[in-house]
């Protein structure tokens, strides 16, 4: 199945049969592990996506951030020229429904925090290969922000998520690790 497009169905069609306890169950195992990462413990500002189900939860995430005095950048997606920036969310009210009903961050009530700045991104995909490569949700938002992000990356995925291979491209970055509800795989 190389087609990219099927394989993004065919990973939906696979995580909508997750139930909701499992659903919380692998979101915690997940977050859990995350919150032991060296990478996690070290970041001041770490960036990463409001999720919308059935991605990995990120709201126990962003609150764990809070706790713990991190600054949590979320982004908000530009469709006209296919970007991203990201902007300092202090509140889950400072979020707006946008496009296919993600949250992203309202302008007038966030601050723009430059790539430099972020010490941590954790990159969202639909499916994930063992080395790092990520499959994305089709847009290639996150494929241009890389490009220009030095700082260290992950990705939050269910063991499902994980498959043997899809077609890489050129552009594609992996991220140095992917921690899931069954394992830590470090990819660089």
């Amino acid at each position: 199945m190389s087609d990219k497009i099927s394989l993004r169905k065919q990973m939906k069609e696979t995580l909508a049969l997750l139930s909701k306890p499992t659903y919380e169950d692998y979101s915690y195992k997940i977050a859990t592990s995350l919150f032991e990462d060296e990478n996690w413990i070290q970041a001041k500002v770490v960036g990463l996506t409001v999720s919308k189900a059935p991605e990995v939860d990120t709201y126990q995430i962003i609150r764990k951030a809070w706790e713990l005095g991190k600054q949590v950048a979320v982004p908000k997606c530009y469709p006209e020229e296919r970007t991203l920036s990201f902007r300092i969310l202090s509140d889950f009210s400072q979020l707006e429904s946008v496009y296919y009903g993600l949250l992203e961050p309202i302008v007038e009530l966030t601050t723009e925090v430059p790539s430099a700045e972020m010490d941590l991104l954790i990159v969202p995909g639909a499916a994930y290969t063992r080395e790092g490569y990520r499959l994305g949700f089709g847009g290639g938002y996150y494929d241009r922000y890389l490009t220009n992000y030095y700082g260290k990356t992950l990705s939050l995925a269910f063991s499902e998520q994980i498959i043997p291979q899809f077609p890489v491209e050129k552009h594609d970055i992996p991220v140095s690790k992917i921690i899931t509800n069954l394992e830590i795989i470090q990819t660089t």
